[in-house]
């Protein structure tokens, strides 16, 4: 029996997959999946996890079709507009991770606006990963660690695991103890390399759209039932 789960991370993958069996074009695939996030932060606090972490856009997805980014963009602007108020009202925290720079002025402000009206939220905290690549961010704390030594500022003898997690965009974020990964696809995708050294992994064939409630309970009930050694046997 392993111990209790307090941060889950998930790859909602399936949206694009889930839009063509339908017929839909590629976006209604986007915002049936945003809806999916918004009942699944919910269903994660109702059964007391405090930490969720979702990769929602990576710096590989800027290279899909224009038309596509645009209109993730927009989906997202409409998101940061009504969606995470919704979750809000749950008393959420809300972060936000990844390149910045990357996006557009008006998403970084609204962004930046989220985070300060959630600050002292104490429900279950959203970190969303956007515009975020995991070989970028441990790229980003390496040059924060040079610039360390060279300042003066830190001590070679000093740089262990624990000064590195705290160059990270997570830093205020314990690891995740299990990650889930929609769509059938088994594979991490360049998502939270450093964080996910000793978490658990579930693979899912639901297209994230479809994903529910009732399959996260009996994931969280695979995880329990599971032994975390740490590499000890």
């Amino acid at each position: 029996m392993t111990e209790k789960l307090e941060h889950i991370a998930f790859i909602m993958d399936g949206n694009r997959r889930w839009a063509k069996a339908h017929g839909l074009p590629v976006i209604s695939g986007h915002e049936k999946g945003a809806e999916t996030l918004t009942d699944i932060v919910k269903a994660l606090d109702e059964l007391g996890i405090k930490y969720v972490t979702v990769y929602a856009f990576s710096t590989e997805n800027w290279k899909r079709e224009k038309a596509e980014v645009d209109g993730l963009m927009n989906l997202l602007r409409k998101y940061l507009d009504e969606g995470f108020k919704e979750i809000e009202q749950n008393n959420a925290r809300i972060i936000f991770v990844g390149e910045r720079e990357m996006l557009a002025d008006d998403i970084v402000a609204k962004i930046s606006e989220i985070e300060a009206r959630t600050a002292q939220n104490k429900g279950i905290t959203l970190c969303v990963a956007l515009s975020y690549g995991g070989r970028q961010e441990i790229v980003s704390a390496v040059k924060k660690i040079a610039k360390s030594l060279q300042n003066g500022v830190l001590n070679i003898k000093d740089v262990d695991e624990k000064k590195f997690s705290d160059m990270l965009y997570t830093k205020d974020l314990p690891d995740p103890d299990l990650l889930i990964r929609t769509s059938g696809e088994k594979r991490i995708s360049n998502f939270l390399l450093w964080q996910l050294s000793y978490a658990e992994f579930y693979f899912s064939d639901t297209l994230w759209p479809d994903f529910s409630k009732r399959e996260l309970i009996e994931i969280i009930e695979d995880y329990k039932n599971r032994e975390r050694r740490y590499g000890k046997s």
